[in-house]
């Protein structure tokens, strides 16, 4: 995938409001609901600014990943592993069980199921929140509360995926019991040494 640069002026404002229509047309209908015109209604411009711009609905799922991963929130930073790992649990629940961002994951993560540039950048999204997140494991390391060798970006991906799993597997919503269970089981795999080399 092709890195996109964050325009400014009125080609941020168009960009965003095309951004929104697709993240709401995705909410409302999936991908079948997805087509480049409707999104040009939706957001208000021309189609020829969209089909310019874009070119495909991938293309545009594309950018709307990117721009999601540049505005999500911040790793943590409470100064004690459990707790940066809870926080960022109960991120993770939080954005899941919103009622337009969970829908939203749901439309996208099917959509990357049968289409490979999606996929290819729901993996780019997931890899930058990883390692973003992953400084919290490495910080931990520093201050002896983690084993030497740790992988950070392993012990994220097992904090993550129970909830995710939860998330795509159940209709009900993820639970603060789901989250504390998650933190407690990714403590003790890291107390353990099981993320080691």
């Amino acid at each position: 995938m092709t890195a996109v640069t964050r325009p400014g002026g009125r080609t941020a404002a168009v960009r965003d409001a095309v951004l929104r229509a697709a993240a709401d047309l995705l909410v409302e209908s999936g991908l079948e609901g997805l087509e480049l015109a409707a999104v040009a209604e939706r957001a208000e411009v021309g189609k020829s600014t969209v089909y310019r711009r874009w070119g495909s609905v991938p293309a545009l799922v594309a950018d709307l990943l990117v721009d999601m991963a540049d505005t999500s929130s911040r790793r943590p930073a409470t100064g004690s592993l459990s707790t940066d790992l809870l926080a960022a649990a109960k991120l993770i629940r939080r954005t899941l069980t919103d009622p337009r961002q969970g829908p939203l994951f749901k439309a996208i993560i099917a959509t990357a199921t049968c289409d490979p540039t999606t996929a290819h950048a729901l993996a780019a999204f997931y890899r930058k929140r990883v390692d973003e997140v992953s400084h919290v494991v490495t910080a931990a390391v520093d201050r002896g509360e983690a084993p030497d060798g740790v992988d950070a970006r392993e012990v994220i991906r097992h904090l993550s995926a129970p909830l995710y799993y939860r998330f795509l597997t159940d209709t009900a919503p993820i639970s603060a019991a789901d989250v504390r269970r998650s933190v407690a089981l990714t403590m003790a795999g890291v107390q353990a040494g099981v993320f080691g080399p």
